[in-house]
């Protein structure tokens, strides 16, 4: 099945990668939107799971091994052409994930590759949702630490 003008949606996955105050982006090196920042991920594979499937764009896109810690978004972007018709329809899973190894390198779909603080998200042109979805995933990562320090 075709990404562009699908039959039916396509899912994909995405990891929320943090580092302190800082998310891992990358510009996005293909269409759809090529050249706006997001987060890393892809296309879910047939019999693949949806976190190997995580783990596997990570390592792909940008070197880096990480642990999928908990799941934070379920969302669809419904992107038409210049025509008004249907050209892609993703629903799109996103995990919190921790990095446990690796190099950062872009690399595959991802034409650039940075660690941004949260307060630097104005210099970015980011994909729309994304911000809201980095911030459910520290929202995530600083309840699920406050309950393992007892709190």
């Amino acid at each position: 099945m075709s990404r562009r003008y699908p039959s039916r949606p396509v899912v994909g996955v995405g990891a929320i990668i943090t580092r302190g105050d800082e998310v891992l982006l990358v510009r996005r090196g293909r269409e759809p939107q090529k050249g706006i920042w997001s987060v890393p991920g892809g296309v879910l594979h047939v019999g693949e799971t949806l976190e190997e499937g995580v783990r596997r764009e990570v390592r792909e896109e940008v070197g880096l091994d990480v642990r999928v810690v908990e799941r934070v978004e379920v969302l669809e972007r419904i992107l038409p052409d210049a025509a008004g018709k249907l050209e892609y329809h993703y629903i799109l899973i996103d995990y919190l994930c921790e990095p446990t190894g690796g190099t950062l390198q872009a690399a595959d779909d991802a034409a650039e590759a940075a660690w941004v603080d949260r307060s630097d998200f104005d210099d970015y042109e980011i994909t729309p949702g994304t911000i809201e979805v980095i911030n459910g995933a520290f929202e995530a990562r600083d309840r699920l630490a406050r309950a393992i320090e007892g709190g």
